[in-house]
């Protein structure tokens, strides 16, 4: 059973450019330190059923998937996106 992690803050290549990859993912562990990783390592931690991860919107919890653009590329986006990963990018910055 995959561990249900959430997603606090995110790190891109262009900050607020919705057609540039996210490039890591983060947030805080249980015992308040930080935690972070790269998308490319979220997704294969996914893909092995190691985690599972959501964000919070509002007063909803919203996980997400992996998806794969019309050039094959995998990246990570929230269920309830379209195609854009709008609820990531509404997260801060990750120090």
């Amino acid at each position: 059973m995959p561990v249900e992690v959430r997603v606090q803050c995110i790190n891109k290549t262009v900050r607020y450019d919705p057609h540039q990859r996210i490039r890591a993912i983060g947030g805080l562990n249980p015992d308040g330190t930080r935690w972070k990783l790269t998308e490319d390592q979220a997704i294969l931690g996914m893909k092995q059923g190691r985690w599972s991860f959501y964000v919070h919107v509002g007063n909803y919890r919203v996980k997400l998937e992996v998806a794969t653009s019309q050039w094959g590329t995998e990246y990570l986006k929230t269920v309830s996106d379209s195609v854009q990963p709008d609820n990531l990018l509404s997260l801060p910055e990750c120090p």
